[in-house]
């Protein structure tokens, strides 16, 4: 880093030599090596290949996302009749806890192993006041390769001033290792999504997929329906959108499966959150490369396991307001099978 401070690669191997790269400047994963249907390896992230670059790309390639995953409207919220006013970076609102988030700081790391695999544990203080948030937030985050050919996320967060905390990963996945996704068949287990406006803050409204582009609740192409004229998708330019998940309380559900038909390889996402923000890559723009390629647009999916966006200005959406004494704690996991 400019100031001096190394930036390290953690490598966590599985019993089935299945494989996890992380780096501790953002906490991301910059590679997942998982076996296709011959049970052949192949790396399924995007990621660029030095430091420098992952410092000047803006795609979140990877990475850890707070202190406020996705967006906050008009770059402000009130918590406790104080208002706060946070940097803007996405027009006038606040995307991914700021221009200087989660994603640009370097965490500490301790390798570990449990019952279930290889584990790396990394920690972040935020300060109070950094990106305008209030409260010294004290983030930590396990990821575990699990023997089980997952790759498994927990989350945990305190603080000493009541605060918003919305933590995700950012990881853009391809299945087939190279090309655009728009054949990978999808599933998402949410009857309804949240509507956005042309900034892509929610309206507040929880609308019902049924008889829209948005009904993933039986697998559907990507591209299927992506282009279609509608003014959601304009919006996204494609899909950018968060689903609410069919779940009545916290408990880890199954929230998606993606399959591309022509590698075998199939991803599902289980989590405790109760929202699902699926992004097809739509911002992409040839800026960025890595690994012998170029990232173009709708050359990977994310699917960013959180609470919805905009809560802070959404009373009515589930609370993402965390209060000294309270811990904030939610597990995503991501399973890998091939068919």
């Amino acid at each position: 880093m400019p100031d001096g401070t190394a930036v390290d690669l953690y490598t966590l191997t599985n019993a089935s030599g299945m494989q996890a790269g992380i780096i501790t400047y953002g906490g991301a994963v910059v590679r997942l090596a998982a076996p296709d249907r011959s049970g052949k390896l192949g790396d399924i992230v995007l990621a660029t290949d030095d430091l420098d670059s992952m410092r000047k790309q803006t795609a979140f390639f990877g990475a850890l996302i707070g202190r406020y995953g996705n967006r906050i409207g008009h770059a402000q919220f009130t918590l406790d009749g104080q208002t706060y006013k946070l940097p803007a970076n996405n027009g006038p609102n606040t995307l991914h806890g700021g221009p200087d988030g989660f994603d640009k700081h370097v965490w500490k790391a301790e390798p570990g192993s449990g019952a279930d695999g290889p584990t790396l544990t990394l920690t972040y203080l935020s300060k109070d006041g950094e990106m305008g948030f209030p409260g010294n937030l004290t983030a930590k985050v396990v990821y575990t390769l699990t023997n089980k050919n997952e790759l498994k996320i927990d989350y945990t967060a305190t603080t000493d001033k009541p605060t918003v905390v919305n933590l995700t990963n950012h990881t853009y996945w391809n299945l087939a290792g190279e090309g655009d996704v728009l054949g990978y068949e999808v599933t998402i287990n949410a009857d309804r999504f949240t509507p956005v406006d042309d900034g892509l803050i929610p309206t507040g409204e929880l609308k019902a997929v049924k008889g829209t582009p948005f009904d993933f609740t039986t697998a559907t192409a990507i591209g299927a329906r992506i282009d279609q004229d509608d003014q959601q998708l304009k919006f996204g330019q494609g899909y950018d959108h968060n689903w609410v998940l069919n779940k009545s309380d916290a408990s880890l559900t199954q929230a998606a499966e993606v399959h591309d038909a022509k590698s075998g390889r199939v991803m599902e996402v289980w989590t405790t959150e109760p929202g699902l923000q699926f992004y097809t890559g739509n911002f992409l723009d040839g800026s960025a490369k890595g690994k012998g390629r170029t990232f173009n647009r709708r050359n990977a999916f994310c699917m960013e396991t959180q609470h919805y966006p905009d809560s802070p200005n959404k009373p009515e959406f589930p609370s993402t307001t965390l209060r000294p004494g309270q811990t904030y704690h939610t597990t995503t996991v991501y399973r890998f099978t091939a068919r």
